[in-house]
């Protein structure tokens, strides 16, 4: 499944909303690949692979999930960063 959206904390994807990113991952099943809007990609479930995207506040990111509870996976992750991982 491939959810899309802004990144909308104002701080950017730093080590904080990573760990909370790859937190959630890690507790589904799926791959996760996050993908920034200029195409670079990086695992979803490794915080150094998240912090090399360089995402900042506005940036366009696809998570790309893949298997058995992908659904579910791709709609949590992209509530959480809906939700500016918590920091506002």
């Amino acid at each position: 499944m491939i959810v899309e959206g802004i990144l909308q904390n104002s701080s950017g994807f730093h080590i904080r909303p990573a760990q909370l990113f790859v937190e959630k991952a890690n507790q589904f099943k799926a791959s996760v690949t996050v993908r920034a809007g200029t195409g670079a990609a990086a695992d979803g479930k490794s915080i150094l692979g998240l912090m090399t995207l360089g995402l900042e506040f506005g940036a366009r990111v696809v998570i790309e999930t893949s298997g058995e509870d992908e659904t579910a996976a791709a709609q949590s992750l992209l509530a959480l960063m809906n939700s500016k991982f918590g920091e506002e």
